[in-house]
């Protein structure tokens, strides 16, 4: 066999990933040295997942030694070796696997950190046991995520839920860009004519067009136990977006053992965030009751429960309360999850018990969330994955 110089580069640099992966030493088999800037790649990633070992040839140095200084330096050296993407997947699995939570408590730490919406949920998580001179840093830290992800989403969910509000209004005469084709056709069966193989459509059904007074009424009711940390961030970011919207009156609910209204803080998510307590029990059916007597047009309303469905209140009454909101007309939507992370971790008989009521749990991305919300507000099947 022949090879070229081309697939001797491409087989060095094959050994030189394994290298990275396996951390080097005498049982790697790769026999492959390292070199400039690979040597500080490999060190910060020694440093997150080394063995913690000290044998012979072992190249990796396990852990970050516990100081302020050594954790800051590491964050500038992976800020300079990989990719954002990269960065954030690292800080987590130190966070979690370090335990550096404490270290983020420090004002010189956080402004060393890349910020993404775990790190947010780890700061909400430490909110209350902050020195008011790290919380001030935390807040814009906090703020800096929440404008990125209003500029990711902003946009869509206004032109997605607008063209919703439009379509949900039904008009008799509508000019001829505004019927509904499928509405008229259904409308005007009766009429059809087989030997010329059409509808005659007398009554024609058409979209009105959003009026500048409320139309819908939206409540979100945002499960704040610890484990829907990334799913708090998210909605409280597309609850202020839901909120400048006229249209629309929007009520922010979040729930453990206890339930409090945040809608008063939605012109800010920062405060919104800043006002839920991430961790404890929790109750669905008691947050679910406060919900329900707050609506007042059922016909108009949605109500969106964001819950990992683990229910530490009464069961029976939770159902009961879900099947009498569906009853009353309101549009009942059930999110596992309100992130990128797929399904997470949730209660599989409750779950199977909203679908049995016409209320489908499934888990969802920012990206779908306008999606949903537009079938929502124009009561056709949800777009669930």
């Amino acid at each position: 066999m022949v090879v070229s110089g081309g697939g001797e580069q491409v087989g060095g640099e094959r050994l030189r990933r394994w290298r990275m992966v396996l951390g080097g030493g005498d049982g790697d088999g790769t026999g492959c040295a390292l070199g400039g800037r690979d040597v500080g790649m490999d060190a910060a990633l020694g440093a997150l997942y080394g063995g913690g070992g000290e044998g012979k040839g072992r190249s990796r140095a396990a852990g970050l030694g516990g100081s302020a200084p050594a954790v800051a330096r590491w964050l500038g050296d992976i800020r300079a070796y990989f990719p954002s993407s990269v960065v954030h997947v690292m800080q987590r699995d130190a966070i979690e696997r370090l335990g550096l939570s404490a270290l983020l408590m420090e004002p010189e730490m956080l402004e060393a950190v890349e910020p993404d919406v775990h790190l947010v949920g780890t700061l909400l998580s430490l909110n209350k046991a902050m020195p008011d001179t790290t919380r001030e840093t935390a807040r814009a830290v906090v703020r800096k995520v929440v404008e990125q992800l209003e500029k990711r989403l902003a946009a869509r969910t206004w032109a997605t839920l607008t063209g919703a509000l439009d379509r949900s209004a039904r008009i008799s005469r509508p000019r001829h860009h505004d019927i509904d084709w499928d509405r008229t056709i259904r409308a005007n069966l009766k009429n059809y004519l087989p030997e010329y193989r059409t509808v005659v459509p007398e009554r024609l059904v058409g979209y009105g067009r959003a009026a500048r007074a409320v139309k819908k009424e939206v409540i979100l009711c945002i499960d704040q136990s610890g484990s829907m940390a990334a799913s708090v961030v998210y909605a409280s970011v597309f609850g202020a977006v839901l909120a400048s919207m006229r249209s629309i009156a929007t009520r922010l609910v979040v729930f453990d053992t206890a339930v409090v209204d945040l809608t008063d803080q939605l012109d800010d998510p920062v405060d919104v965030l800043f006002g839920t307590q991430l961790g404890g029990g929790t109750d669905i059916n008691r947050a679910l009751a406060y919900c329900q007597s707050k609506i007042t047009r059922p016909a108009d309303t949605v109500v969106v429960l964001i819950s990992d469905l683990y229910e530490g209140g009464i069961r029976d009454e939770m159902l009961k309360r879900v099947a009498a909101m569906k009853g009353s007309g309101v549009e009942f939507v059930t999110l596992l999850a309100l992130s990128d992370e797929g399904a997470p971790a949730y209660d599989h008989e409750h779950a199977a018990a909203l679908a049995a009521l016409g209320a489908p749990a499934f888990a969802c991305t920012p990206d779908l969330f306008p999606e949903v919300m537009a079938a929502a507000l124009e009561k056709r099947p949800l777009p669930a994955p």
